[in-house]
């Protein structure tokens, strides 16, 4: 008989949920609504309600289900324990348990990053692969580690936060978790910006950028394609801290493939090439055969390892 997996992302606004088969095939998807008052005391209830709807009206029996994988946004312990989730008003508990007590189903649970590693890694960039790292860049610099198809959670639950390694120890602006110099400063969509400001301020060469109000990560690379010559200088310094700080991470975890995803991927070949370009120069010569991909996923990353998770 047909065998089932349950994918769910919990996000500060909306949790994602996905009926998958084990083979990866999304069959159904839908969303709830995020309830975090009273420290989100409802989130898990409704998820659990919302489950068992879509089941009876599936008319899927529970018995084929095999469980449920769970990303959450913060860190978790390979047993389920999460170390406090502050946009869910979460402290310190075991989701896994408590979930699957009111579930009925086998549970487990992953920071939400390295969820969305493991969803690329099933059915994404990263499919036919087994060691891997995501890297998600956007707002900041998410990261998810695969070692022989598993997720590196680390001891505490934070491993694979490759956003705060520190690349430049002569930083002086904070980073939002506090430290100076952290990776997120300079390759996430903000860093490339700040990267750009301060080339601009420094040189008085022409660029279309000096006519854009608000600069974006998107008008840096557009304007790159395009040849401008502050452009392509912002993003060969973006790109030689990105894959130079990944070619240290290669020399320890030796990955097969790099995944590259968040709204920077949009930049396409342009990010990829550059980027490779320099983790080739700078890397250790035993770990610079690593591919590099886009993510295709987007938003059903995390769905797609939860289902997997529980595999």
């Amino acid at each position: 008989m047909k065998k089932y997996s349950l994918g769910i992302d919990i996000g500060g606004t909306t949790v994602k949920l996905g009926l998958f088969t084990v083979e990866g095939e999304l069959l159904k998807k839908w969303e709830i609504e995020t309830r975090k008052v009273e420290n989100g005391r409802y989130i898990l209830g409704d998820i659990t309600e919302s489950i068992n709807d879509v089941l009876e009206k599936e008319n899927i029996n529970k018995g084929l289900v095999l469980g449920a994988g769970v990303g959450v946004p913060g860190p978790v312990t390979n047993d389920g324990w999460v170390q406090g989730c502050v946009n869910l008003g979460w402290s310190v508990f075991n989701v896994a348990k408590s979930l699957e007590d009111i579930l009925e189903l086998p549970v487990k649970v992953a920071n939400d990053a390295n969820i969305a590693a493991l969803g690329e890694m099933f059915q994404g960039g990263g499919k036919g692969y087994k060691n891997m790292i995501m890297v998600t860049l956007g707002t900041g610099v998410g990261g998810g580690i695969i070692i022989d198809g598993n997720i590196i959670a680390g001891s505490a639950g934070a491993g694979g936060e490759i956003g705060h390694i520190r690349v430049n120890n002569k930083e002086k602006e904070s980073c939002n978790c506090g430290g100076k110099g952290c990776l997120e400063q300079y390759a996430s969509a903000t860093g490339i910006v700040k990267i750009a400001k301060e080339i601009l301020n420094d040189r008085d060469d022409e660029s279309k950028l000096r006519q854009i109000e608000i600069i974006t990560a998107k008008d840096i690379f557009d304007l790159a394609k395009e040849d401008d010559k502050v452009a392509l200088e912002i993003v060969d310094k973006f790109s030689y801290i990105l894959g130079s700080t990944l070619a240290n991470i290669a020399c320890i975890s030796n990955p097969e493939v790099f995944v590259i995803g968040g709204g920077v991927s949009k930049a396409g070949d342009m990010l990829l090439d550059t980027v490779k370009k320099y983790y080739k120069e700078t890397g250790f010569y035993a770990v610079t055969d690593a591919e590099f991909k886009l993510a295709i996923l987007g938003n059903d990353a995390g769905i797609y390892g939860g289902a997997k998770l529980v595999q």
